[in-house]
């Protein structure tokens, strides 16, 4: 039986209820998408994909936070290694979302910022969990 501990069981609850959220983005780029909400393409483009890293970072995330279970990684390391990619599924989204928004936009305004922000935390977050179940 997997065991998780209080702090990995607690986040994942938390996570799992965040994809209401996701489905209500979903029910957002249906609106964009059969144009009952005016958008350019750039917009489009933007809110598929902070809708797509969403959904998809959240499941990995998921992974991680159980993978990282099996290490032995402690402190600032776990931490990283446990939430890193779940970090990157808020900071990805809300870049292409934010940068998105405003009327008839056609490049991303100030918020792009999150999205290297976000690659960084991603990166960070698998690699130390790569290393920490190499290590063991």
């Amino acid at each position: 039986m997997l065991e998780l501990t209080d702090a990995a069981r607690i986040t994942a609850g938390i996570v799992l209820l965040t994809v209401v959220g996701i489905e209500s983005g979903g029910a957002f780029l249906v609106k964009v998408v059969t144009r009952r909400v005016p958008a350019t393409g750039f917009q489009t483009s933007f809110f598929r994909a902070g809708h797509a890293h969403a959904g998809v970072l959240v499941v990995l995330g998921l992974v991680c936070l159980l993978l990282a279970e099996a290490t032995d990684l402690t402190g600032f390391w776990r931490w990283l290694a446990a939430t890193g990619v779940l970090v990157a599924a808020i900071l990805l989204p809300a870049g292409f979302f934010l940068s998105a928004v405003g009327s008839g936009r056609e490049a991303p305004n100030r918020a792009v910022v999150l999205l290297p922000a976000g690659g960084l935390v991603l990166a960070s977050g698998v690699v130390t969990l790569a290393i920490g179940l190499f290590l063991g």
